[in-house]
C-alpha cells in the first residue's frame, strides 16, 4: 500500500525514534508499504517517521543512481531494510552533492557528507551486519539515518541558505505544495 508522507512541519520527522524487536506489529506490512511508497515517489530511501512512524527503520535502493549519474564510474548501488542502524564511523575527505527529501519537496541544496561509512544494522529478518559502503550510497544512508536522529538535510545547509528557504519551507508546511504523491501535512 502506498502511504502518504509526511511533510516538513510534522512533529514526527522532529521525533526521537525507538528501536523495534522483530515481534514489532506488522513489520513486514510496514517494510513492504515503505518499499511500495519509496517506489511510487521515485524516491531512492525512505525513513519510517517519513510515513508517521517512530521507530528506527528505513529502506534504501540507490542501485539507478549509479545508473544515472555518469560522474559516478564504481558501485551498483544497493537495496537493503535497515532495522536498528548505528553509524559506527563515517571518513574521508567531505563533498558536497545536492539533497533534496521527499518530505520537503521543490527544495534542493547541495549537503556536505563524509564519503565513507561503517554501520551495524539488523536486515528484515534481525540478522547483524557491520558493512562499509561509500559514495552515492553512503550519502543516501546518512540522509536516512539523520531522519531516525530527527535530523533533516535542511539543518545541514548554512543559516544563509536556510533563511532563503524559509518561504517554500512555510508553504510546505501549509500544504500549499504540487507533488505526484499524497502527502500529510501538519494540523493547523
Amino acid at each position: 500500500m502506498i502511504l502518504p508522507i509526511y511533510a516538513y512541519g510534522e512533529p514526527t520527522l522532529r521525533s526521537e525514534t525507538i528501536e523495534i524487536q522483530r515481534t514489532f506489529p506488522h513489520l513486514d506490512e510496514i517494510i513492504k508499504n515503505m518499499w511500495d511508497t519509496m517506489y511510487h515517489t521515485n524516491g531512492v530511501g525512505l525513513a519510517a517517521p517519513q510515513i508517521g512512524i517512530s521507530i528506527r527503520l528505513f529502506v534504501v535502493d540507490s542501485t539507478e543512481m549509479y545508473r544515472d549519474d555518469e560522474d559516478e564510474t564504481t558501485g551498483e548501488g544497493i537495496k537493503k531494510v535497515f532495522i536498528n542502524p548505528s553509524i559506527i564511523n563515517e571518513s574521508g575527505h567531505e563533498w558536497e552533492y545536492e539533497e533534496g527529501c521527499l518530505s520537503i519537496p521543490g527544495i534542493r541544496e547541495y549537503v556536505s557528507r563524509k564519503p565513507d561509512i561503517k554501520i551495524r544494522y539488523q536486515d528484515e529478518n534481525f540478522e547483524t551486519h557491520t558493512e562499509e559502503f561509500d559514495g552515492l550510497t553512503a550519502r543516501v544512508i546518512q540522509h536516512e539515518y539523520d531522519h531516525l536522529e530527527a535530523i533533516l538535510f535542511i539543518d545541514k545547509i548554512s543559516s544563509l541558505k536556510r533563511q532563503l528557504n524559509r518561504n517554500k519551507l512555510l508553504q510546505i508546511s501549509r500544504g500549499f505544495v504540487d507533488v505526484k504523491y499524497r502527502m500529510r501535512f501538519p494540523k493547523k
